[in-house]
């Protein structure tokens, strides 16, 4: 893929470490003489010095044949221009990171998929991984679903159990579902069935329509999150403190 990124801040230069690596052919507008200067010298990119919200800075990272733009500037007004300008070179995909919610609408609006508040994302990783440390990792879907993936304890309820025997003792309920699981850390992943025997030291895949709650993460035999992380709780000041990251 032919793929331009506008800016090489703290979310463009590892999605320019990305794209590099993949074998894509990108190209890299950044502003700043140093933060150019700098990506020049680590990846096997075209760096272009420049202001990104004019076209013929578009048309000269190759906007007319790009398979792809993706603007990461900690600016919204920027980011829209240049998503303006790229919907105007008739790129297929056009990405771009938004600050302020507020916004969200104009991007809609010019058909820009988005990636809202990444300094917010951060914050609630972070947050997760002090307050939850027992999730391995996770993807919130909608206001409280959530997948995440969790080890099954050796004192687990759910150890030695099979799925069925786990529905029918209370211990799974029809909003939480077991998607995948690993075992001994080699292997495909199984499908678990009715009949998987649920052993300790899984990995688990778990969908859970109340999200990673104590009372479901209880029953992987997980009990250090009774405080019950409110993540809508984080103060926006602290967000906003990634910017520079």
């Amino acid at each position: 893929m032919h793929v331009i990124i506008v800016g090489a801040g703290g979310i463009g230069t590892p999605l320019i470490d990305i794209d590099t690596r993949s074998g894509n052919e990108v190209v890299v507008i950044e502003r700043d003489d140093q933060r150019a200067s700098t990506i020049t010298s680590e990846y096997d990119c075209l760096v272009l010095n420049t202001d990104a919200t004019t076209k013929s800075s578009l048309i000269d990272a190759g906007g007319n044949r790009a398979d792809a733009l993706i603007s990461t500037t900690d600016r919204d007004a920027t980011n829209i221009m240049v998503c303006l300008l790229a919907a105007g070179l008739e790129v297929p995909g056009v990405v771009s990171v938004v600050h302020n919610p507020q916004h969200m609408g104009i991007f809609e609006r010019i058909g820009v998929n988005t990636i809202e508040n990444p300094q917010r994302l951060i914050a609630e990783y972070l947050y997760r991984a002090v307050k939850r440390p027992t999730i391995v990792d996770y993807m919130r879907i909608g206001d409280r679903p959530e997948v995440f993936e969790i080890d099954v304890g050796p004192d687990a309820p759910i150890a030695d159990r099979t799925l069925h025997e786990a529905g029918d003792t209370g211990l799974l309920g029809g909003d939480v579902l077991i998607v995948a699981i690993e075992r001994d850390g080699e292997g495909e992943p199984i499908t678990p069935r009715g009949t998987t025997r649920i052993r300790s030291g899984d990995r688990l895949t778990v969908y859970s329509e109340t999200g990673a709650m104590a009372k479901v993460t209880d029953v992987f035999g997980q009990y250090e999150g009774h405080g019950n992380a409110d993540l809508e709780s984080i103060p926006e000041e602290f967000c906003n403190s990634f910017n520079d990251v």
